[in-house]
């Protein structure tokens, strides 16, 4: 289905003003009709027509149509695409086309849509009738989907909680209308599926032998480091989908991410040691390193000759004071080693 444009002339106004201006004419017809009764033919015709532009004068007014800026309206006639209004004004177009939006009623949650407005009208019998004002109109602003968070297994297993935010909006609107039963619900649904497709490929943490890129080798992309990527590629699985309905995906950013409730305090314990090793690693090899140099510059001032007893001694005593977790506490010694 491809869309097309209204291009008719805005006779909107036009249309209302004669409609307006037809009804004044009645009036004084019916006026012209009273007076001139002795001449039955005559004062007959002007209350005949007059009479007939009461009732059907009023048939041209739902031909008319207004549109604001950023707003669209599929028109079908008799079940046939006639056409896309998209420009904003006031038109007039034929009074049996009728506006088709699948996805009117469809509000979601999460997007920030308002709901429908609600008129209440009072009946004769003294009851109240609750009317759906449901427009028609397709909005071709940029909105926003923010899909709910989802338990989903990255590619180790482990249960991670994720939510994504889609910035969309509709490029086609005779696509959306008629390829799709209801494009926001299609949407909503291709998110998720979009969602857990990526996410499965990744490791929540860098992890060894993963590769997430599909080039055989292993990688380092996981989806609390390389969000940016990850976000990327579920823009583009969403929007490989949806293109067919008309819709264009403008960016996808990841909301929320943690392990699942389950095993987050098993992950954060391992979080935690991972740390401690990599902290007692990198104070060691700066212990070592301090100890080596301590040791070349008593050579090179000839402060003072260690044997080799003497030395491992002193690395003891000084790999202990920089790798331990409190002060030193400082022994003189006033004797000797031996």
């Amino acid at each position: 289905m491809t869309e097309k444009i209204y291009t008719k002339k805005k006779l909107g106004m036009y249309v209302l003003i004669g409609v307006l201006a037809a009804y004044v004419l009645a009036f004084f017809g019916v006026i012209i009709g009273a007076a001139l009764s002795d001449y039955a033919f005559i004062g007959g015709f002007f209350v005949f027509v007059s009479i007939m532009i009461f009732i059907f004068g009023w048939f041209p007014l739902l031909g008319l149509k207004v549109l604001k800026p950023q707003e669209a309206l599929v028109l079908t006639l008799f079940g046939n695409y006639k056409g896309t209004l998209r420009e904003p004004g006031f038109y007039f177009v034929n009074p049996f086309c009728t506006a088709v939006n699948p996805a009117a009623g469809t509000k979601l949650a999460q997007s920030g849509e308002t709901s429908a407005k609600q008129d209440t009208i009072n009946v004769n019998m003294g009851t109240s009738a609750t009317v759906n004002a449901i427009s028609k109109k397709i909005s071709l602003k940029a909105m926003t989907l923010n899909n709910g968070r989802q338990k989903i297994n990255d590619c180790l297993g482990n249960p991670v909680e994720i939510g994504i935010a889609v910035i969309w909006k509709v490029t086609d609107t005779a696509k959306a209308v008629f390829n799709v039963d209801n494009y926001k619900e299609y949407l909503s649904l291709q998110c998720d599926s979009a969602l857990r497709n990526i996410v499965r490929i990744y490791p929540y943490d860098v992890a060894t032998d993963v590769d997430t890129t599909g080039d055989g080798q292993a990688d380092e992309g996981s989806l609390r480091g390389s969000a940016e990527v990850v976000a990327e590629r579920i823009k583009d699985e969403i929007q490989s989908k949806v293109t067919e309905a008309g819709l264009e995906i403008i960016e996808a950013r990841i909301t929320y991410l943690a392990y699942a409730p389950e095993i987050a305090s098993v992950m954060l314990q391992r979080q935690q040691a991972s740390a401690i090793i990599d902290a007692r690693k990198m104070i060691v090899d700066g212990a070592v390193g301090m100890v080596e140099m301590a040791l070349e510059r008593l050579n090179e001032k000839d402060i003072v000759n260690l044997d080799e007893e003497r030395k491992a001694a002193m690395v003891s005593n000084l790999l202990v004071v920089l790798c331990g977790n409190h002060d030193a506490q400082p022994v003189v010694n006033s004797g000797s080693l031996y």
